[in-house]
């Protein structure tokens, strides 16, 4: 069983910064792709950022300059350190690992973190 726990989110003033972290635990032997989605309320779940095995990183256009996602591949843990916040930023931010395998038992699946609130308001 693999589980993503997500931390690192609250209130922040425009302009401050947040860093979330993402750890995923369990008898993982590699994990692909880590990535940040985030969902405001009455918007569909989009993609904030993704970074791979091998620390190639692809940003959504919005948060490009602001955000930078990194990995510790020997923990696998995932990070969102996000600059220069605005109020848009405000959402809920979800961790996504892809193509995670295990091996015992073996398995190769996706999974999602539950999630972690992000407000950015004065």
């Amino acid at each position: 069983q693999v589980q993503l726990v997500e931390s690192g989110g609250g209130l922040v003033q425009p302009g401050g910064s947040l860093r979330l972290s993402c750890a995923a635990s369990g008898t993982i032997f590699s994990i692909n792709a880590m990535g940040w989605y985030r969902q405001a309320p009455g918007k569909q779940r989009e993609l904030v950022a993704a970074i791979t095995r091998g620390g190639t990183t692809n940003y959504a256009d919005s948060v490009k300059g602001r955000f930078t996602s990194s990995r510790d591949n020997a923990k696998n843990t995932a990070y969102l350190q996000m600059n220069s916040l605005k109020p848009e930023d405000t959402a809920v931010y979800y961790c996504n690992a892809s193509r995670v395998i295990t091996l015992i038992p073996w398995s190769e699946d996706d999974y999602w973190g539950q999630g972690t609130q992000v407000t950015v308001s004065s």
